[in-house]
């Protein structure tokens, strides 16, 4: 028998819900080099647990070859030279294969030496790691999948003067080198996608997965317009911030960038100045929503003055996570009460200092990443994971209706004691 056991509350007929029961598109394997190990594994442990349920739901579908394997991953080493460049070897077959090859380019969990000191891998690096990887499968496995959780260069969506846009330029040359799919999660712009038109590219939104570890940790949280707001800190964020809003069917509050001009001694100087625009936030719960988290000052900077106007308590979610100029300050401005707490995906690297901070935790993903490859080597339908909009909605109605059910227990607790 296998030792694994399903999470609790989770049965193989509720995992099978959301997903079809269609003939694989061949054997599953999975190039997860480029991520950091224990995501990996958890990938691994969440899609075996989902294929055994296939099986014991449909014990015929254990006769395609490869279907059920105690391990999905291909062993592959992307060791650099001195100088830094790289190479990449796929030690193990990947003939026939449906293959995935998952890429965090913010990791820099693991270093290598070059001119005889260490050095962490860079996204041009992990970038360029990914085409080799591409270019030593292409011949042999029957599908290629990209998974890139953080989109690399993603912020660079449009030109705003003489420069490059290396995310359209990587879109185009991946394609170009053979692979079939394309995935992301919470892209800055799905414009993006216009660089590629005629390819499979695909943005997973994680608002649910957000919502649902946010509402789990913080219990006591009361969504109701007049006790909780949805705050967008920046313009970048506004339409991810309006679907939260709407679905949460609560109040946004927009921060915006003011912009004013002087001249002194005939040379004009621009000035930016933030500004907030929306309902009183005094006495509520504020939910701040980002896609990347640089160092944090500017998360801080909007919960300063949120605080300041007297909101009750200021929670931050973002994608992803960077912390590119350490924590000191986020610790600092979590010591002060401006912020509560920050929650981002696990899909990329984050240094153990981050993880054991006091003020952080992971939303965790590895569920959902396992749900997806399954359903793409199943051909199924991804309309449950691409529209979230219904199981928010349903996670608030059940959330709302705990906070009920906790106060009326409260309720006759106290009642209880005044008859005493």
């Amino acid at each position: 028998m296998n030792e694994l056991q399903f999470p609790a509350g989770v049965s193989p007929r509720n995992i099978l819900k959301d997903d079809t029961m269609l003939d694989p598109l061949g054997p599953i394997a999975i190039i997860s080099a480029q991520i950091e190990d224990h995501l990996a594994e958890r990938i691994n442990r969440q899609l075996r647990l989902r294929r055994e349920a296939y099986a014991e739901l449909a014990p015929d579908i254990t006769e395609f070859t490869g279907y059920l394997r105690d391990d999905y991953r291909v062993d592959v080493n992307l060791s650099r030279f001195k100088s830094g460049e790289g190479k990449a070897v796929v030690w193990d077959t990947v003939r026939g294969h449906d293959l995935y090859i998952l890429t965090d380019v913010l990791y820099h969990g693991k270093t290598y030496e070059r001119y005889s000191s260490p050095v962490t891998m860079s996204p041009d690096e992990h970038y360029n790691d990914l085409t080799r990887l591409i270019v030593a499968t292409r011949d042999s496995a029957s599908r290629i999948n990209v998974i890139m959780p953080y989109l690399y260069q993603g912020r660079r969506f449009r030109r705003g003067r003489r420069e490059s846009l290396d995310c359209g330029e990587m879109l185009q040359q991946l394609f170009s080198l053979g692979i079939d799919n394309f995935i992301t999660f919470d892209a800055p712009d799905s414009r993006v996608a216009n660089a590629v038109p005629y390819d499979n590219f695909e943005s997973f939104p994680t608002s649910f997965q957000c919502l649902r570890t946010i509402l789990q940790t913080c219990s006591d949280l009361v969504v109701d317009p007049s006790k909780m707001m949805i705050v967008a800190p920046n313009e970048v964020n506004i339409n991810r911030s309006i679907f939260y809003a709407s679905t949460m069917q609560l109040q946004l509050g927009i921060f915006h960038t003011k912009h004013s001009f002087d001249i002194v001694d005939g040379i004009r100087h621009e000035h930016q100045t933030l500004a907030y625009l929306g309902d009183s936030v005094a006495g509520k719960d504020i939910l701040m929503i980002g896609d990347l988290l640089d160092n944090g000052d500017g998360l801080i900077e909007c919960a300063s003055y949120l605080k300041a106007q007297g909101a009750k308590r200021v929670f931050c979610f973002t994608s992803f996570a960077q912390f590119t100029d350490g924590t000191s300050r986020m610790h600092q401005a979590w010591a002060s009460g401006i912020i509560e707490r920050i929650f981002s995906t696990d899909l990329s690297y984050l240094p153990p200092t981050v993880v054991s901070a006091p003020w952080y935790t992971p939303v965790p993903m590895a569920d959902d990443m396992a749900q997806l490859i399954n359903a793409l080597n199943h051909d199924a339908s991804l309309s449950q994971l691409m529209a979230p909009a219904d199981k928010i909605k349903s996670l608030i109605r059940n959330h709302k209706e705990m906070c009920q059910r906790s106060e009326t227990v409260a309720d006759e607790r106290q009642l209880s004691f005044y008859d005493i």
